[in-house]
């Protein structure tokens, strides 16, 4: 599994984790994400089951497991979180903070050690020493309890499924045609994302944010000028359309 920094900052920095050449073929692809400051770290949607063995190899090269303090689930997917019972075993110090409607769900992949840190659905924040990250609401997208992490110091929103894309074999890190890349999202977004308003919601809200990088979940990552042609480009986009 590939490690790469995204950001490097005064007090943290973000290391994304993914492109595993090893992982079975029939697993999709998934971003993991981790903020890491001088004595906290912070991973976002760990991951799955069968993922967890090479996440924890690759985490360890950048901070030693007492430091990993907190986890954060954006949903109650498997490919987000059902490595939850190992990583129970594995960090029985830390705390687990995704949406309170799923806890009860959530804790059918095992959570006996791990404190659960419930967000409400106006979201909330988590304190990493001198970083304050923010949980941003974003439900029904999918999922009907669903939050994405702001980082208004790094610029960063870790954005979930939303700009995902899966793409056969190792993609690039970013987006580097944003035109063609809108054929990998389209039916993604179409099928996964069920309501009209809660996008136009959700897109009046990040808006408002300063974003230099968008981190979704899937596939490659939007920088500078292409985070904007993305929310022009799903504000445009209907979606809901399987049926």
């Amino acid at each position: 599994m590939k490690s790469i920094n995204i950001y490097e900052g005064s007090q943290h920095q973000w290391i994304m984790f993914g492109r595993d050449k090893n992982k079975p073929d029939n697993i999709i692809d998934s971003n993991q994400y981790m903020v890491r400051t001088a004595n906290r770290c912070l991973l976002l949607d760990p991951g799955g089951y069968e993922l967890f063995a090479p996440m924890m190899a690759a985490v360890l090269h950048h901070a030693p497991v007492e430091q990993i303090t907190d986890l954060f689930a954006s949903h109650q997917d498997p490919d987000v979180i059902s490595s939850l019972s190992l990583w129970d075993q594995a960090l029985p110090h830390a705390k687990l903070h995704a949406p309170k409607i799923w806890e009860g769900f959530l804790r059918h992949y095992g959570c006996e050690s791990i404190e659960y840190v419930p967000i409400a659905d106006n979201g909330g924040s988590l304190k990493l020493e001198a970083i304050e990250l923010q949980f941003i609401p974003a439900h029904y997208l999918h999922s009907s309890g669903n939050f994405h992490v702001y980082d208004p110091e790094a610029k960063i929103l870790m954005s979930g499924d939303i700009g995902a894309a899966l793409e056969p074999g190792e993609a690039p890190l970013f987006v580097d045609d944003f035109e063609a890349h809108t054929e990998k999202m389209r039916y993604f977004h179409q099928r996964w994302m069920p309501s009209n308003p809660a996008k136009k919601t959700w897109i009046e809200r990040v808006r408002k944010l300063d974003i230099e990088i968008l981190a979704p979940q899937h596939g490659r990552m939007f920088k500078g000028e292409d985070v904007r042609r993305f929310l022009d480009w799903f504000d445009a986009l209907q979606v809901g359309m399987a049926v």
